[in-house]
């Protein structure tokens, strides 16, 4: 039985998916109509049916459960289908079978229209709905795959996913260029990652997830495969210096940026270190590394983050930022930790992006400089908000606050106690880095709630007001987690399955740490938020952003990290492209081109000299007939 609902996890969504993309509506209105409303029936059936089976086997499996199959043999390296399934899987099954869930009901609401017309029917929603569905299945893919190559499907087809859904509404000229960035520079990424994959696998002789954690590496081979492998999680989680698509992909419909944000794409590269966790904390150079990485990503977003105009583009940076804490909580040697982050993170980040969307959906703007004094409007959407700032933030006793608190607390610990596989040095980094953090986050989810919902309105000609019902539920259903979640870590059982490996061995995990290192995040938080709102009240009208001076501009364009990944790589990538397309052109096509005219040529010449020859060779021919009749007739008369 449980080998089956395994299976169903990712299955039901995969199956959906696949029939979803058969419908195509018809050319009339009611063909659409039909085929939308199938879609949307599909849709929310297949993400119900995945969060019941999730949840159906987190009460069920107490311990790893493990199961697979042949699949092919490469060579006499085999490649199974299987799965392999502990407590910290199902828990982050169930996050995203969630999370998928509310995004194909808010989608309803949310993509009435149709990105062409003004008809309310949107005709390109069955392909959309399918997608999500997909999307949702790769990630349960790569969630519960007990194997690497299968890990490596999920993984590539939510690129594919992603670039789909990026680029939906077609209306906007930046959609499919931010589908196309975030393709490509995930892709960059996930070329790492498969070298990493074949080096575990060669070296192991199996790609399946237990006998890779159970091979004996040579130190230098283990150490060059997780770094691989990090670049794919560089790229899939937004982490420096890959994290320049995520802002982009705003571009996409709020519902997708929820599901990216939330649940699957970035979401990925912090499960992928966890699942292979004890291969990492042999690798201590790798973690280090990631160290590095992570505190440099936690301080870009966060200060990127405080200068941005777009709600959305907050949001995203904000993403940047806190998945900068969960590989910091890798890096330290505390992956139960940056679980537990990933689990809030997934519940506040979808509600902060679906109530984001219920204030662009009433006024129309996803800039804050033309928002302001919504509270009375819409207090349903304001009191969300309240609630996943406030987790955000890591405002007690919030969801936010449990998680990153668990973060803290291993960096401190590593970096006081020398705990942790990685050096000590990098435990400091993190700790202070995260620190910081705290508030900054503070800061800008502050300005966010200011600049939304109080003072004074920006646009008196609308009208706005709190989403129908179809898009309202979803966000309250969702505030209750981003509220609440962070108290689960009091109850033994959620501990024992965040641990890594889920091996039934140990003690339990420590995720909540009542002491007095409590007050120092505390305190910053407090600052953050009141230096925030003490520039806001000296001129509630204002950007409180105008007091970061001559570094706004620098950090509305994210320290201008894009320009360089453009001076760097995009243009001379163009440069080169173009040079091997001149050289192609001119020099293989014209090779061949050219052999090609001149070999017409040459037989143009000897076709007309053949022209040119032939009437004289008859002549000559008949002359020479006629001269030989000549002789021997001559030759009879003689005779």
């Amino acid at each position: 039985m449980t080998g089956l609902l395994a299976v169903a996890l990712p299955g039901v969504p995969l199956l959906v998916g696949l029939l979803g993309l058969l419908l195509l509506p018809a050319g009339a209105a009611a063909g659409a109509d039909r085929a939308r409303r199938a879609a949307i029936t599909l849709g929310v059936a297949g993400a119900a049916v995945a969060l019941v089976v999730a949840v159906l086997l987190v009460l069920r499996v107490d311990g790893p459960v493990e199961g697979s199959t042949t699949w092919v043999d490469l060579g006499g390296l085999p490649v199974t289908l299987g799965y392999r399934l502990d407590g910290a899987a199902l828990l982050v099954a169930v996050a995203v079978s969630a999370v998928a869930l509310a995004v194909q009901v808010y989608s309803i609401g949310y993509l009435r229209r149709g990105p062409h017309d003004d008809v309310d029917v949107d005709h390109r929603y069955p392909p959309y709905a399918a997608q999500i569905s997909l999307f949702t299945a790769a990630m349960l893919t790569v969630v519960v795959s007990g194997d690497l190559i299968l890990l490596l499907v999920g993984w590539e087809v939510m690129g594919i996913c992603s670039y789909l859904l990026i680029a939906h509404d077609r209306r906007l000229p930046e959609a499919p260029a931010a589908a196309m960035k975030a393709f490509l520079v995930t892709r960059v990424g996930d070329v790492g990652f498969l070298l990493g994959i074949a080096l575990l696998g060669v070296g192991a002789g199996s790609f399946r997830i237990a006998d890779v954690l159970a091979h004996d590496y040579p130190a230098g081979t283990l150490t060059v495969a997780c770094l691989l492998l990090l670049a794919g999680v560089a790229g899939k989680s937004a982490q420096f210096p890959l994290h320049t698509w995520l802002p982009d992909a705003m571009a996409g419909p709020t519902p997708i940026s929820a599901l990216i944000h939330a649940a699957t794409m970035v979401a990925a590269g912090v499960y992928a270190v966890a699942r292979l966790y004890p291969l990492f904390a042999q690798a201590p150079a790798a973690l280090a590394v990631l160290g590095v990485l992570a505190t440099v990503t936690l301080l870009l977003g966060a200060f990127a983050a405080t200068a941005q105009d777009d709600i959305k583009r907050v949001l995203a940076w904000s993403t940047v930022s806190q998945i900068g804490y969960m590989t910091g909580a890798l890096a330290v040697g505390a992956p139960a930790a940056a679980l537990f982050h990933l689990l809030t993170h997934a519940a506040f980040k979808a509600l902060l992006f679906l109530a984001a969307g219920a204030v662009i959906h009433a006024v129309g703007t996803t800039l804050m400089s033309r928002m302001g004094g919504l509270r009375p409007a819409m207090p349903v959407t304001f009191w969300c908000m309240v609630v996943g700032l406030g987790a955000l933030a890591g405002v007690p006793p919030l969801a936010g606050f449990w998680s990153k608190d668990g973060v803290l607390a291993a960096a401190e610990a590593a970096a006081l106690d020398g705990t942790g596989p990685a050096p000590a040095w990098v435990g400091w980094l993190v700790w202070l880095g995260g620190l910081l953090g705290v508030a900054v986050t503070a800061w800008y989810a502050t300005r966010l709630l200011l600049r939304t919902f109080l003072g004074t309105a920006r646009m008196p000609l609308a009208r706005p007001h709190d989403p129908p019902a179809v898009l309202r539920w979803p966000v309250l259903l969702l505030a209750v987690p981003a509220a609440l979640l962070g108290l689960a870590a009091f109850a033994p059982w959620f501990a024992d399955r965040l641990r890594v490996p889920a091996d039934g061995s140990g003690p339990a995990v420590e995720l909540v740490h009542l002491a007095p290192n409590l007050l120092l995040p505390f305190l910053l938080l407090l600052v953050g938020a009141g230096v925030a709102w003490a520039g806001w009240r000296r001129d509630p009208a204002a950007d409180p952003a105008r007091f970061l001076g001559p570094l706004r501009p620098l950090f509305a364009r994210a320290f201008r990290l894009d320009d360089v990944q453009h001076a760097l790589v995009v243009r001379p990538t163009t440069g080169l492209a173009r040079v091997v397309r001149a050289g192609d052109e001119l020099g293989v096509d014209g090779l061949v081109e050219g052999s090609g005219r001149a070999a017409m040529a040459l037989g143009g010449g000897l076709a007309g000299l053949h022209r040119a020859a032939l009437p004289r060779a008859a002549a000559t021919v008949l002359a020479g007939a006629l001269l030989i009749g000549i002789a021997v007739a001559l030759i009879g008369v003689a005779a």
